[in-house]
């Protein structure tokens, strides 16, 4: 067995009992199987990438785990603390998307599809930001720009895939995926009555999206690693 195997393994078991332990409502001991995701997909990244982590990497698991710590801890700031700390993980994100890839170039045959794309994020967009919950009220601005920056990241996702369609823009678009479904759950959370299925949908999204921007990470590195040796 690889050395990165078991800490890949222990995540998928963690994301196993949070499913098991949301569906019977078990809240409690659903906080400490959702405790153990990030460190094992750390764990996994740090060991499949020879303990070799770059700055912006790091700080992007950083503020995973702080925007983590607030929402299991579930106090008065949890909602603020979580919104800041994952906002900044995307901007990082979008940071790494627009320093790492090479321009976007449309041709003919992909304004069909970009379209279609950016429709169905800015419909998303404004559909979740006109709920008006009163917690959004609070930090409206904040809620704002948040929904933007995860916009244009799940944008230069989908557009990069559908101009490229490498291995690289697949993982890219199944994190924001991920993540887009991840924050629209938690929102539906707080406008709607307790749901067993939207909180298991929240969960279960958030977590592949950890999983997802890890895989993105590592095949990064691969394809930096081949540039290099080529030339």
């Amino acid at each position: 067995m690889k050395a990165n195997k078991p800490s890949l393994i222990l995540f998928f078991v963690a994301l196993f009992f949070t499913i098991i332990l949301d569906y019977t409502q078990q809240d409690i001991l659903a906080i400490y199987a959702k405790a153990v995701v990030l460190p094992a997909i750390f764990f996994y990244f740090i060991i499949s990438s020879d303990f070799k982590i770059g700055k912006t990497e790091g700080v992007i698991f950083f503020f995973c785990f702080v925007g983590q710590v607030f929402d299991l801890m579930d106090i008065e700031i949890s909602e603020l603390g979580g919104v800041i700390s994952f906002l900044i993980v995307y901007l990082l994100i979008l940071k790494l998307f627009i320093i790492d890839h090479e321009s976007i170039k449309l041709k003919r045959k992909d304004i069909l599809p970009v379209s279609i794309v950016v429709i169905f994020i800015v419909y998303l967009l404004v559909s979740v930001l006109s709920l008006q919950l009163d917690n959004m009220k609070r930090f409206n601005m904040l809620y704002t720009f948040y929904g933007i920056v995860l916009s244009i990241l799940s944008y230069y996702s989908f557009v990069t895939y559908i101009t490229k369609g490498t291995h690289l823009a697949l993982l890219m678009s199944l994190m924001a995926v991920s993540y887009i479904f991840s924050d629209i759950f938690y929102i539906f959370n707080q406008y709607f009555s307790y749901s067993v299925v939207l909180v298991l949908i929240r969960d279960v999204t958030q977590i592949l999206g950890y999983y997802f921007m890890v895989e993105y990470f590592l095949e990064k590195t691969k394809i930096q690693k081949k540039m290099l040796y080529n030339n």
